[in-house]
Parts: C-alpha cells; structure tokens; sequence
C-alpha cells in the first residue's frame, strides 16, 4: 500500500517514501515530510551542488554541507515550491530547479 504525506516540498498530499533515507532525526523527518517526487527533486538538486562546488561526499566537511543543504532544501524558509509550480513535463508551467552558478 502506497503512503500518503503531506510534502512539504510541494504542499500536497503525494505518495511518500518507502522507508527512511538514512538513519537520523533528519532521515526521520524526511521519511515523514516529503514525497517521493519531492525527494527525486533533491536528488536532482544534489548533484548540481556536488558538481558546482566540488564535492568528494567521502570528505565529513562535504557530508556535513550536503545534509544542511538537504535540511534547508526541505524545511528551510522558502523551502516550499512557488504557488502554480508543476513538475516538468506534466504539462504545466514547470521550473526547473537552482542553476549551478557561474
């Protein structure tokens, strides 16, 4: 059976994780926040951060900077997608997510 959260991400009731992505209060308020969509939205997001800034995820300084961006992507002020947003492709007004800096 599919599990419905309400996502703060998006700000609508979607089918949320299957289980915690890892093992800590944050991995537990994700599991119990966000949606699935919402978290393929991190993922996608997460890679341009590791590519912009350089990060070998082995070093605890990168690990460390990428769970405060997770934390700030989800819950953080502003964190919630903009009113009318539409994922890309569902035939909506879609935005994308952060371009990489130049």
């Amino acid at each position: 059976m599919v599990r419905i959260v309400k996502c703060v991400k998006l700000g609508r009731e979607l089918p949320g994780l299957e289980k915690p992505p890892f093992k800590s209060e944050l991995g537990q308020r994700i599991y119990e926040n966000v949606s699935q969509q919402a978290w393929e939205l991190w993922m996608q997001h997460s890679v341009l951060l590791i590519n912009h800034y350089g990060l070998s995820l082995a070093d605890p300084r990168a690990q460390e900077f990428m769970l405060a961006q997770m934390e700030e992507f989800f819950f953080g002020e502003g964190a919630q997608m903009p009113e009318g947003w539409t994922p890309e492709g569902s035939g909506g007004m879609a935005t994308k997510g952060a371009s990489p800096r130049k």
